[in-house]
């Protein structure tokens, strides 16, 4: 990944996926759920032909969370991607906080028992965010169809139960 520099475009969102399902093969699926983050991250647009090839990875996320065995590291997503949400920086910002946001309701989808990090919500005034928040931010911020495909892969967490 050190390769693409500051270089953050489709060649490296190509890169981050690749690595995370190396690191998926390898049994780390804490470290892929960060790769797939980078992804996330990655300055692509609807034009992008890569999208074409690898959609945005709310299906791959959603399948380490599920696929991942009991004695693999996971941490707690639901705590990650808060904090992820709530500590965003540049570039992007606003766009990856929302994703950020959603693979927060995924997670709240796989691991229902899992707390959320409830000493921050209180001390920072956290508010947790409402499918629709996000939605709509998904669908000012990020490119067209990047709701329809959250939305359907939630759709498929809450139908696996």
């Amino acid at each position: 990944m050190r390769k693409h520099g500051k270089d953050r475009g489709p060649t490296f969102y190509e890169a981050a996926l690749t690595c995370g399902q190396s690191l998926w093969r390898q049994g780390l699926p804490a470290q892929a759920m960060l790769q797939i983050n980078r992804a996330f991250g990655a300055d692509v647009s609807e034009n992008d032909e890569i999208l074409e090839t690898y959609p945005l990875p709310y299906a791959a996320m959603a399948w380490v969370m599920c696929e991942r065995t009991e004695d693999q590291f996971i941490g707690n997503p639901r705590r990650h991607f808060q904090h992820l949400a709530t500590r965003m920086v540049e570039p992007r910002k606003e766009l990856r906080t929302w994703r950020a946001w959603a693979c927060w309701w995924m997670s709240r989808l796989v691991f229902p028992d899992y707390p959320a990090d409830d000493e921050q919500i209180e001390n920072e005034g956290i508010e947790e965010p409402s499918v629709e928040q996000i939605s709509m931010h998904l669908r000012e911020l990020g490119p067209p169809g990047e709701v329809e495909i959250w939305l359907s892969v939630c759709d498929q967490l809450r139908d696996r139960k």
